[in-house]
């Protein structure tokens, strides 16, 4: 694609990325290289306005957001530099980005209501409607071939059955990242009442109880699909003492192929997340088990391009623009 596209990044403040591990920036360096010019806003200063006069003479909606153009570089410490903020239309947008982090809550859903505004005049990636209908934990519930066996639930009665089925179980929060709050509970552990009881008495919202695969011990692997289609995965490994191989809690990446169980699962789910606009998506697969599938703002493309030597930032720019144009 020639032409210069305009890139409105919702996502966390720029001062908080990790460079060498953050997704979002290294799609953004790609874009730059691209020739794309890129403004960068968060999603608390995004405003919709109703009774606006449209061009035609009709009112309608006009979503805007207070942002600023941006240059990015991979320089520690000086990763960035902020243009003058403005108003922004993200109507006259070609592209939104909307890769900010969850918590998956009602901000998160207001956010994704908003965007549907301006999408798909403006291609908002991923599309807005299919994140908010496919939360992590829940999406992977339609491919229960796929998963190891799992329980979502408010029931204390029915999680207390589903370990004494499986014995060793974890425990999730149903709309949390980054492996905050998973639990691993043994089956003699005497701690589950009483962190049933905690979360329920923080949270109006179900668990997820899945059954413990030792395979863990070996790597979480998380498969990176773009537009449907199986392009790469690292593998993330537990730190020592560590039930959960999330990288923000210590999992070490390592360089790990693509199985034929990991093409398996990703045949059975990609005609399913490209119907749905679902352009980046990363997948966890823990032995032959997929056990999550991550829409919001997954993680992992600057891993597989130190290990493998394949720049997917480049993959997904060449579906956005092609879909743009």
């Amino acid at each position: 694609m020639s032409r210069s596209l305009k890139i409105a990044v919702q996502m966390d403040p720029m001062e908080s990325i990790g460079i060498d591990g953050d997704s979002t920036f290294f799609l953004m360096l790609e874009a730059q290289a691209r020739g794309h010019q890129l403004w960068h806003y968060e999603v608390r200063h995004m405003s919709l306005s109703e009774g606006v006069l449209q061009a035609d003479g009709s009112r309608g909606a006009r979503l805007t957001a207070r942002a600023r153009p941006v240059e990015v570089r991979r320089v520690k410490g000086d990763h960035f530099t902020f243009g003058a903020e403005t108003l922004l239309d993200l109507s006259t947008m070609d592209v939104v980005l909307m890769r900010q982090d969850p918590p998956f809550d009602m901000a998160y859903i207001t956010a994704t209501h908003m965007l549907e505004h301006i999408h798909p005049k403006t291609l908002v990636v991923n599309n807005p409607a299919s994140v908010r209908n496919a939360p992590e934990k829940l999406l992977v519930t339609h491919f229960p071939e796929l998963m190891p066996p799992t329980l979502v639930s408010w029931d204390i009665d029915a999680i207390r059955a589903f370990r004494a089925e499986h014995r060793d179980i974890v425990v999730k929060p149903l709309f949390g990242n980054g492996g905050a709050g998973v639990f691993l509970i043994r089956q003699d552990d005497p701690n589950l009442n009483s962190l049933l009881e905690m979360h329920f008495a923080r949270s109006r919202e179900p668990l997820m109880i899945q059954r413990y695969e030792p395979a863990v011990r070996l790597g979480d692997k998380r498969v990176i699909l773009i537009d449907g289609e199986a392009v790469g995965a690292v593998n993330r490994v537990p730190a020592a003492g560590e039930a959960r191989s999330n990288m923000h809690v210590g999992g070490r990446p390592e360089k790990i192929a693509l199985s034929p169980r990991d093409l398996e699962i990703c045949a059975a789910i990609g005609p399913l997340l490209k119907e749905q606009g679902l352009i980046f998506v990363g997948i966890d697969v823990i032995g032959q088990y997929l056990t999550e599938i991550n829409v919001t703002s997954p993680t992992g493309l600057q891993e597989i391009n130190r290990f493998d030597g394949v720049n997917l930032a480049e993959r997904i720019w060449q579906v956005i623009e092609a879909k743009v144009g």
